[in-house]
């Protein structure tokens, strides 16, 4: 973070060892995360919603923001075109702050690395920043992304860690 009053918030993330410790953190962390990432030039939302519409026709639905956050990407998502995206996140704060951006049509507060309540094929894309990272999400969470991610269409996701380069 640029001005390292809420560095102790991602550092902390990448720190977590349980899924509950990762909730809690970005919580706390919901209410000025946008601002915060903002001011640290976090920019890897961009990057996946470019890749992703570079590969998905405009109107490709259903889409599922894995990760989502506060909602940035859902934001652009929607004013990129594409009409019914659903945001999963482990934490009930990111949620409501996702929630209240309206653009989301479903929104889900689930753990990736469980199983996923979702039928086999039922997102045409999915979508994720800055979530398969240290703390967060290991390899272990791709599999139920896979399953549930339509065959033959598009995905886009990006490593987070700012400051240290990029990892996958």
């Amino acid at each position: 973070m640029t001005d390292g009053k809420h560095s102790g918030s991602l550092s902390a993330a990448y720190a977590a060892k349980r899924p509950d410790e990762v909730a809690a953190i970005y919580d706390r962390w919901s209410e000025t995360y946008d601002a915060d990432m903002s001011a640290a030039g976090y920019r890897h939302p961009t990057i996946c919603l470019a890749l992703l519409a570079r590969h998905l026709p405009r109107g490709a639905e259903p889409l599922l923001d894995a990760g989502a956050g506060t909602g940035l990407i859902g934001e652009w998502l929607a004013i990129t075109g594409y009409p019914r995206v659903e945001a999963l996140d482990i934490s009930q704060g990111m949620l409501d702050k996702a929630g209240a951006k309206g653009v989301y049509t479903a929104l889900h507060r689930l753990a990736m690395g469980d199983t996923l309540p979702f039928a086999d094929g039922a997102y045409a894309g999915i979508i994720s920043a800055g979530v398969f990272t240290s703390g967060h999400v290991g390899v272990e969470g791709l599999d139920e992304l896979i399953r549930i991610w339509g065959e033959g269409d598009a995905g886009a996701r990006h490593p987070r860690r700012l400051g240290a380069g990029l990892r996958a």
